[in-house]
């Protein structure tokens, strides 16, 4: 399906997409943290050797330290899930949207074939887009992303509300693959794939933002999500 817009430079976009078949994406520990470092390569108008890079065995942390070239899209905010992905982006590049995504899902959808002996394709279709074009519907995405692991532990949250906030606040604290710890101020390498500068600035501090999510998660049935 033809998107109804055209990636812009200097506008932001909520990118998403899932495994074939709602099929999982990741599997193990290894398999989210080489979508992580994919994340932070692919993000470069340079031509990086990417395999190369994995083929040396070098660190999850020493690879997040390469000079890879200058950015071609901010990254706001992501999360990893067993079976998709959400990222929100600004493109600062002409094409920058489009060229980040066609490497990030090559390069992840190579390694995973790979790994796990299979052919084909391994996401469904091309990659989702929508334009966030308004505030507020830009700044709801910083709850609405960062909020997506607590399906896993309660999956009717949205429509029921929360059942334990205490067990799903824990559980946020402690889910690694997203953004979610980098804005509480937790001090990590992987910081690096993020470029908050170029987002509004919606949260003065850590505990802004904490205040934010709280709000989220008390919310009462019926509240929109």
């Amino acid at each position: 399906m033809q998107r109804q817009f055209s990636f812009s430079v200097g506008e932001y976009y909520h990118l998403y997409n899932r495994g074939i078949d709602k099929r999982d994406i990741f599997n193990d520990t290894s398999d989210y943290n080489r979508f992580l470092l994919l994340l932070y390569l692919c993000n470069s108008g340079d031509r990086v050797d990417i395999c190369n890079l994995f083929k040396e065995g070098q660190s999850f942390y020493k690879i997040l330290g390469i000079d890879r070239g200058d950015d071609i899209v901010s990254i706001g905010v992501y999360v990893l899930m067993p079976n998709h992905f959400h990222i929100l982006v600004k493109e600062i590049s002409e094409g920058g949207i489009s060229k980040f995504m066609g490497k990030l899902l090559t390069g992840y959808s190579m390694y995973f074939n790979k790994k796990y002996h299979r052919n084909g394709s391994l996401f469904g279709a091309r990659f989702k887009a929508t334009h966030a074009n308004l505030d507020e519907y830009l700044k709801y995405l910083f709850s609405y992303i960062h909020l997506n692991p607590i399906k896993l532990i309660d999956s009717n949250w949205k429509e029921n509300g929360i059942s334990n906030k205490g067990s799903a606040e824990r559980y946020l604290a402690n889910y690694k693959y997203s953004s979610y710890l980098d804005y509480l101020g937790t001090q990590r390498l992987e910081n690096k794939l993020l470029n908050i500068n170029h987002f509004p600035k919606y949260f003065n501090s850590s505990k802004d933002f904490n205040m934010f999510i709280q709000d989220w998660l008390s919310f009462s049935e019926g509240r929109s999500f």
